[in-house]
């Protein structure tokens, strides 16, 4: 009864997200309400990121044959995605234990990644999609108003200077679990920033799917 409650909640969370499509969308959305993420059961797609070192990877490459939790946030200077961050920390051995490679992506230049993963001390892996490579193909990639970048920019905030582009786009917060062939067995996309899935709440997922 318990793990029939769990996956109800699961596919609850797995409803917050931005309009769907038979089709993802793999271009940038006007706004992240419009975002389309590709579906479960879908494979998860083929896109450059880049190291901490700056060195080129393909995503397929980092999750190849493993169960992986990929994880894209907006970047290290939002308030937001640091809170996650930290929340995760306290699951990230449990969800290592079941077997997970735990995937970090942002939009975030490779030499910003550095303070992060000090910040931090992560047990998983930190990658950059500056170029938006991976959040175009994940289909949760909008582009962000010269209102709010002006906004960010009176917090100190830059997206320019962060992702080292001028291309003023954001991924949508999401989290994907993948299995070890690839495909995506579990999803949170919500257009809202603030909102983030529940640690609890991504430990419960993980434990169904593994």
């Amino acid at each position: 009864m318990r793990k029939i409650y769990l996956l109800a909640l699961v596919l609850l969370f797995i409803t917050i997200k931005g309009n769907s499509m038979e089709d993802a969308n793999k271009t940038v959305a006007k706004n992240a309400n419009e975002v389309c993420p590709i579906k479960i059961s879908e494979e998860a797609p083929s896109a450059v990121l880049h190291t901490i070192e700056g060195r080129a990877i393909n995503i397929k490459d980092v999750i190849k044959g493993e169960k992986a939790i990929l994880i894209f946030y907006r970047g290290g200077w939002c308030p937001y995605c640091n809170l996650q961050l930290s929340e995760l920390q306290k699951i990230e051995n449990e969800l290592i234990d079941l077997g997970f490679k735990i995937v970090a992506i942002s939009m975030d230049k490779p030499e910003y990644l550095s303070a992060t993963l000090g910040k931090y001390k992560m047990k998983y892996e930190l990658y950059s999609d500056s170029k938006a490579n991976a959040s175009k193909a994940f289909g949760i990639a909008f582009t962000v108003e010269n209102e709010y970048i002006q906004k960010l920019k009176n917090f100190n905030m830059d997206l320019e200077a962060s992702s080292g582009e001028t291309h003023h786009i954001l991924p949508v917060p999401s989290v994907f679990i993948v299995d070890d062939k690839g495909i995506i067995q579990f999803e949170y996309v919500n257009p809202n920033y603030k909102i983030r899935i529940n640690s609890k709440l991504l430990l419960e997922a993980a434990k169904i799917i593994q």
